[in-house]
């Protein structure tokens, strides 16, 4: 069976009603990302950070997954798909993708702020004063500005593996995430889907690259037909 990784990024969740992750002005619901999203800013006020996450998590019990994420998890019929997302929902497993990597770690899971305490899932508001055993703090299980990515590796090994590689909603600008495409042999072709694609360096490195200028729902629709031809199935 062919292996297509599939990567994902902040526009494949957009169609749902998920904010991307930055507005143009570079905030995040009005808060300065270092003050949200760094192990500074939640040493600085862990309070802010909790509720700004809470008010996320909260969010995102309200949305569903739209079709673009039901037909990445339909491509699992008839390919051996791996989803690599820089998304922190859940969307991917809620519309039936089975195998999936969170590089920027997951909204509904938590740790303890220190040592390396087990990440455990959680559904509802993590509070001061959440603790694990031995009474560290919990926080949220999301990969913060300045903080290593864990799955990188593993991403970079499927990658290297793939026939086919889609990019679905992700300018692929930031690294490490950006230099995944790097790992994939030159010959294999790139199905690259968004409304407004920035063709990264990596991606300007590579031949054999399928743009298709659409969301996330209607790109896939397209891209699914294109399959056959391209993996010469």
């Amino acid at each position: 069976m062919k292996k297509i990784a599939v990567l994902t990024g902040a526009g494949v969740s957009a169609e749902s009603g998920i904010a991307t992750f930055r507005d143009s002005n570079g905030l995040w619901e009005n808060h300065r990302v270092e003050d949200v999203a760094s192990p500074e800013g939640f040493a600085r006020d862990p309070g802010l950070v909790l509720n700004f996450y809470n008010q996320r998590r909260a969010q995102l019990h309200t949305v569903e997954p739209n079709a673009g994420h039901h037909l990445v998890a339909a491509l699992e019929e008839d390919y051996n798909v791996t989803v690599i997302t820089q998304n922190i929902d859940d969307l991917h497993e809620r519309a039936g993708s089975t195998n999936i990597i969170h590089l920027h770690g997951e909204l509904l899971k938590a740790r303890p702020a220190r040592g390396d305490g087990a990440v455990v899932d959680w559904t509802g508001d993590i509070k001061l004063g959440d603790t694990d055993d031995k009474g560290v703090q919990m926080r949220p299980h999301i990969v913060w500005f300045g903080e290593g990515v864990p799955e990188i590796e593993n991403a970079a090994e499927v990658v290297s593996e793939a026939d086919l590689i889609i990019i679905i909603g992700t300018s692929m600008q930031v690294y490490p995430a950006a230099g995944l495409v790097g790992y994939a042999a030159s010959s294999v072709p790139v199905v690259y889907i968004d409304p407004k694609p920035t063709i990264s360096y990596e991606l300007k490195r590579r031949g054999n690259i399928h743009l298709i200028e659409k969301g996330g729902s209607e790109g896939m629709a397209l891209a699914r037909k294109m399959l056959p031809e391209l993996l010469n199935d």
